[in-house]
């Protein structure tokens, strides 16, 4: 008997409608026949079915045997196990609860406006500027502010050089589908793509080419991923944000999470507000993702520890080393010894940890397993 064929019925059945579907869009992105599309509006962030003639959970092309959306999804059956062999050649070890890793560093760019506009040491907008000078990589999918930034609706985007960079540094706390940018830098030309994402967006190149999709995987060549617990439906802003604390969309400057939801406004003043107050915007898609730490990113970055000025640092794979090695090199980052801040390091393992708990039992059971 020939093995099944896992098409958009069994996404949406196992994946989009269980909460399972983090809104990543790979799916969205590699459809060779485009009747797959995507929501991120009324806190909905999810992928969906276009075709007319048939219900939202059947696809005519699925019918006839096409099976690109499950290949792609990071989600979907045993893509964690998958994922960790394709990228290290093995599985993980019980103790490696924030995924398999070469170095652990603190890191920043040198280059003080980098420094200046970017999270937490600046050193994501270092890479993909040396990636870009360097002929490393063609264009990045990243994440901008929508329109003058007023909004704060952070949409996907390409960065092609040193302005891009610049205007999308920062952080957003509510999502964007960074993948979704990917068929405008391949329109420009770009052959080499980095893809700066979410732990989430980052397991999605190495799923694709683990499960041979063709050539949006061939594509990504730099996968960037950021520490991330959670991120919150954009309705946080008006109903928490402006309605408790008078703090307006158009008039904040920067916001950052360092144990609180930190604001800073245009006017110089800072604002915190307890993460405890944002829990009820957490985004549906983030209340079951296992991974805090970006476990198949190249490198993973984020900000937390005790240093509000350097990057905690994951190197995982021989990609990322060769390319921090060579940015500390040209003097573009200088680092530290992760050990520098061994609180960072435990808070990593922790909400690590926490976030595996969250896998729920009816799916594989992988994506659970804990240090005992």
């Amino acid at each position: 008997m020939a093995p099944e064929k896992f098409q958009w019925k069994h996404l949406y059945d196992e994946v989009v409608t269980t909460g399972l579907c983090t809104g990543c869009a790979a799916c969205v992105v590699v459809c060779p026949h485009d009747v797959l599309g995507y929501r991120d509006d009324s806190g909905i962030y999810k992928p969906f079915q276009t075709e007319e003639d048939f219900s939202p959970g059947d696809c005519s092309h699925g019918q006839k045997g096409c099976t690109t959306c499950t290949r792609a999804c990071p989600r979907f059956r045993t893509w964690e196990s998958d994922a960790d062999e394709f990228l290290f050649g093995r599985a993980r070890n019980a103790e490696e609860v924030s995924g398999i890793s070469k170095d652990v560093l603190l890191a920043r760019a040198t280059d003080p406006l980098l420094l200046e506009n970017g999270q937490d040491g600046g050193l994501v907008s270092a890479i993909l500027l040396y990636a870009l000078e360097n002929d490393v990589i063609d264009a990045a999918l990243v994440s901008y502010l929508e329109g003058d930034g007023s909004t704060w609706k952070a949409v996907p985007g390409v960065a092609r050089n040193r302005d891009d960079i610049i205007a999308s540094a920062g952080s957003r706390y509510t999502y964007s589908a960074n993948p979704m940018a990917y068929a405008e830098a391949v329109e420009s030309g770009a052959e080499r793509i980095a893809l700066v994402g979410m732990s989430c967006q980052s397991s999605a190149p190495v799923i694709m080419k683990q499960r041979k999709v063709g050539k949006v995987a061939r594509r990504i060549s730099l996968n960037i991923g950021l520490l991330c617990s959670k991120t919150f439906d954009d309705a946080i802003f008006d109903e928490l944000l402006d309605a408790k604390y008078g703090l307006k969309r158009a008039d904040i400057k920067k916001m950052n999470i360092k144990g609180r939801l930190q604001v800073w406004t245009k006017d110089g003043e800072y604002h915190e507000i307890p993460l405890k107050e944002c829990h009820a915007w957490t985004r549906e898609g983030c209340k079951m993702c296992p991974d805090f730490s970006a476990e198949h990113a190249d490198i993973s970055t984020g900000g937390i520890g005790a240093f509000d000025d350097w990057t905690l640092t994951i190197v995982r794979t021989d990609v990322g080393r060769e390319l921090m090695a060579n940015l500390e090199r040209d003097g573009w980052i200088e680092t530290r010894p992760g050990d520098d801040d061994p609180g960072a390091i435990e808070l990593m393992h922790k909400l690590s940890a926490k976030s595996r708990k969250r896998w729920p039992e009816f799916a594989v059971a992988a994506p659970r397993a804990i240090p005992t």
